[in-house]
């Protein structure tokens, strides 16, 4: 696939995102979650080495290449590998999933009730060497505690400001302000965001577009001005610690968006399971998700 293919196929082929993004401070419990604990390891490179052959067992297993999954978010680590004896975006791209890379840095402390990015000094070389690899998009995340319209401005304008670096590499950024599906303001956040993304996304130049990861809407529906906007490629959702029934169930009211999963996709994967098995379980997940992501129920 080729820049304007792989375009296309996120705009608007039939399938899902799989987020298999954790980076250093979320290993340990992903690598729990897959049975492997952290008497495993004694460094922080075999710490890696083992969530990188965890990541290579789910992109070589046949369900994974069925089709269904149109793009998977990498960590900079996994891009850097490889898989099946070719870089990791090269893998990808010849079982026709379009490749990004997580670009932020983690989050700062609380503040207005959000959760900022970290700065990020070497972006622009993490750019270059992702667009090299052949690369097509960017994720970043923030995080929205709180229906405070002071900062969930900032953290929208904080987001914009980097797709904007990113868009300048010739790469589209997924852009993430989640907000919490713990918090106490989850619908009034969902409506001040809505309306900070609109402002954000009509200061774009024409012909520009990014894409949105968000929370999925307390109110079924409500990001369809996101969906229908000429300046967006595609809204994709994160699961944000639903269950996959849950997260599932409250996708499917939404149309035109479309799964981003980490922990909702791979939570019934283990370490000790056959090859069989893990394919097994692996295609029963993307199943689920894919029908949620294409096949759209009444709200």
């Amino acid at each position: 696939m080729n820049q304007s293919e792989m375009k296309e196929k996120i705009r608007s082929g039939n399938g899902f995102i799989a987020a298999l993004d954790q980076s250093g401070g979320s290993t340990p419990k992903a690598l729990a979650g897959y049975g492997v604990d952290e008497s495993a390891w004694s460094t922080e490179e075999e710490m890696f080495g083992l969530i990188h052959d965890m990541r290579s067992r789910i992109i070589t297993a046949p369900s994974f290449g069925s089709g269904k999954i149109i793009g998977a978010i990498l960590f900079e680590r996994t891009m850097d590998g490889q898989v099946a004896g070719k870089p990791t975006p090269q893998a990808l791209i010849d079982q026709g999933v379009v490749p990004f890379i997580k670009i932020d840095k983690g989050l700062e402390e609380e503040r207005d009730g959000v959760q900022l990015m970290k700065p990020n000094p070497g972006l622009d070389a993490l750019l270059t060497k992702a667009k090299g690899l052949g690369v097509f998009g960017t994720k970043e995340r923030s995080v929205i505690n709180l229906a405070n319209e002071a900062g969930i401005a900032a953290a929208v304008a904080q987001q914009f400001e980097v797709a904007r670096q990113v868009l300048g590499h010739g790469m589209v950024p997924i852009v993430e302000p989640e907000v919490s599906i713990k918090s106490p303001e989850r619908d009034a956040a969902d409506r001040i965001l809505l309306r900070e993304i609109l402002k954000n996304l009509d200061s774009l130049p024409d012909g520009q577009q990014v894409m949105l990861k968000l929370t999925i809407p307390a109110e079924a529906g409500l990001f369809q001005p996101l969906v229908d906007h000429p300046k967006v490629l595609r809204v994709v959702a994160l699961s944000g610690g639903f269950s996959r029934a849950e997260a599932c169930r409250e996708l499917a009211k939404n149309p035109g968006m479309i799964a981003s999963f980490s922990r909702a996709l791979l939570s019934d994967l283990r370490h000790g399971q056959s090859d069989e098995e893990f394919d097994r379980t692996l295609g029963t997940a993307i199943d689920e998700i894919y029908e949620a992501s294409t096949e759209k129920a009444d709200a």
